[in-house]
């Protein structure tokens, strides 16, 4: 197995994402948003339309974000289904950690657990959550712990944003597996997927499961046509300060898509993290409407890649 360092490898920004910067559209004015914690559930609104719940109950597998509401009212994701009952929505997680499953279902195999939501900022520009999360299973020792912090906005009215910052500690020596099941994920509703006429696009135009699947690229988008809409979709952008920017993804013309270096580790076995060693991960998540062209997406890449340089 290799170790955290050769998985991820040497971080890297090409001089070309920060020179795009100059092309990135003034933002529209921002819209307001509030947010209340409901029991374990917190909900967001934005111009007092509900938008999402980050949902943390303590017999789930994970933390999830459901619905991710579009413009239009109805959720660019999808909650679970009888042949894919471990996607949920927008969520994090792994599978083959230290013996443990916290990806697919079934509490004793694993399970993220959440120590309680925290609102740090309930309205105005932006909403913000925290929250630490377990990482245990029964009769093992506890194999690791992730502090969140997420932070919602929405720019304009056509687009909502959810930049998450995630930082992983090893509170043992770690061994995950090679894994398709791994870190930070999407699953797409149905009628925005390449399955049912919608497309999967990466940075640099290729399009569809076959072109983007193990292919590195610092976004990637899924969108397509809503009946009374411009259309709707969403977009993943891979922070560039994370370790091997930009991830390889594993995409799924049913409407999976996640940045993982998990399931291309450099020795082709798996990986290893040391007791103590922390990972941070960062990620942007666009819900917007029309496609990526309409809604900015690689300038907007631009921007958030220079705003890490700065």
């Amino acid at each position: 197995m290799s170790d955290i360092t050769s998985v991820f490898g040497a971080t890297r920004m090409g001089a070309a994402v920060l020179g795009l910067l100059a092309a990135c559209a003034p933002l529209q004015a921002q819209q307001n948003l509030s947010a209340s914690k409901i029991g374990t559930r917190v909900d967001v609104t934005i111009a007092d339309k509900f938008f999402t719940s980050y949902h943390c109950l303590a017999d789930e597998k994970y933390p999830y974000f459901f619905p991710l509401n579009g413009p239009s009212g109805a959720s660019v994701t999808s909650m679970r289904n009888g042949e894919y009952p471990h996607h949920s929505s927008l969520f994090f997680g792994c599978d083959l950690v230290n013996g443990g499953n916290y990806w697919q279902e079934g509490l004793e195999r694993g399970q993220i657990r959440s120590q309680g939501a925290k609102l740090e900022r309930a309205s105005g520009k932006e909403i913000v959550i925290t929250d630490t999360c377990d990482w245990t299973r029964p009769n093992a020792t506890q194999a690791l712990r992730d502090t969140r912090r997420i932070v919602i906005s929405a720019p304009s009215a056509a687009l909502r944003q959810l930049d998450f910052d995630i930082t992983l500690e090893a509170l043992d020596n770690i061994e995950i597996g090679k894994t398709n099941h791994s870190l930070f994920s999407a699953r797409m509703a149905p009628d925005l997927t390449p399955a049912c006429g919608g497309t999967l696009v990466n940075a640099a135009g290729a399009s569809g499961e076959k072109a983007t699947f193990g292919f590195e690229s610092p976004w990637l988008a899924c969108f397509g046509p809503r009946v009374g809409s411009a259309g709707e979709g969403l977009a993943i952008l891979q922070h560039p300060g994370n370790p091997g920017f930009p991830s390889k993804w594993f995409t799924r013309d049913y409407g999976f898509l996640s940045p993982t270096p998990m399931y291309w580790p450099a020795d082709g076995k798996g990986t290893r993290l040391a007791k103590g060693e922390k990972l941070q991960l960062r990620y942007r998540v666009l819900v917007f409407s029309g496609t990526p062209q309409d809604a900015g997406i690689a300038e907007r890449y631009s921007a958030y890649a220079a705003g890490a340089a700065r």
